[in-house]
Parts: C-alpha cells; sequence; structure tokens
C-alpha cells in the first residue's frame, strides 16, 4: 500500500508542516485534531463542544481514509487544564463509547489559549480496504 496523506483544508496544515492523516500499511494515523470548524476557522469556547468538533474534525479525516470511528484504536486526548476533562465525557462517550480504544489523557499547553483539547486518533482499515 502507498502512502497517502489527507487534508482538512486548515491552514495550520501548510503553515507548520503536516497532515491532517497519513494513511499507510493499512492504518489511518489522524493527527491532533482540535475543535477548528475549519471552513470557517472559528472555535468555541465550551470545552464539549470543541471535543465535539474535533470528533467530526476526525471522522472527516476516517471517512476519507475509507476508515469510520469504529475502526479507531487508540485515541490521545490533550488538554491544558485536567478539570475540562470531565465535561469531554459525554462527548467521548458519544463518539467511541461503543468501540472503546485503548486511550490516554495528558496534560499539556497546546498551541493557541483558545484550544480547550486536542484529540489524536489511530485506525486500522479493514483488510479488504487496507489492499491496494
Amino acid at each position: 500500500m502507498t502512502r497517502r496523506l489527507i487534508s482538512s483544508g486548515s491552514p495550520f496544515e501548510a503553515e507548520i508542516g503536516y497532515s491532517r492523516a497519513v494513511v499507510e500499511d493499512g492504518w489511518v494515523f489522524v493527527a491532533g485534531t482540535t475543535g477548528f470548524d475549519y471552513a470557517t476557522m472559528e472555535i468555541a469556547e465550551d470545552p464539549a463542544a470543541q471535543a465535539e468538533q474535533s470528533f467530526a474534525n476526525i471522522d472527516a479525516a476516517l471517512q476519507e481514509a475509507g476508515a469510520t470511528m469504529a475502526d479507531v484504536v487508540r485515541v490521545r486526548y490533550i488538554l491544558p487544564d485536567a478539570g475540562m476533562w470531565p465535561a469531554c465525557w459525554p462527548v467521548t462517550r458519544k463518539w467511541l463509547g461503543a468501540v472503546r480504544p485503548a486511550a490516554t489523557m495528558i496534560v499539556a499547553g497546546l498551541q493557541d489559549p483558545r484550544m480547550k483539547i486536542e484529540i489524536e486518533a489511530t485506525a486500522r482499515l479493514s483488510q479488504s480496504e487496507g489492499k491496494g
């Protein structure tokens, strides 16, 4: 399988030099994804609303890669303040509650002070989709 790069159209990708996702050898690696609406470059203030938009952005990248949220095997949540994390749980449960991937939450500074959460995901394409 050849390496395929997926872009969301976010200006950050070109400015910083990365792809929203990379598909290689049956795997989909989705970069850390924040709550920006890439069509408008607006971001909500609420951490849960940002988590919702982050998952929508991840879902779009996965779909372009030929995967779904059900294919997610690993997820990392990065928040600047652990106190914001419980507000995001209903959103994480909505998107991944049935999938239950391996997960880690990390507290770290994010690139923009408006960002309240960043989510990174790894998915495995089904064997029939991962070939060719």
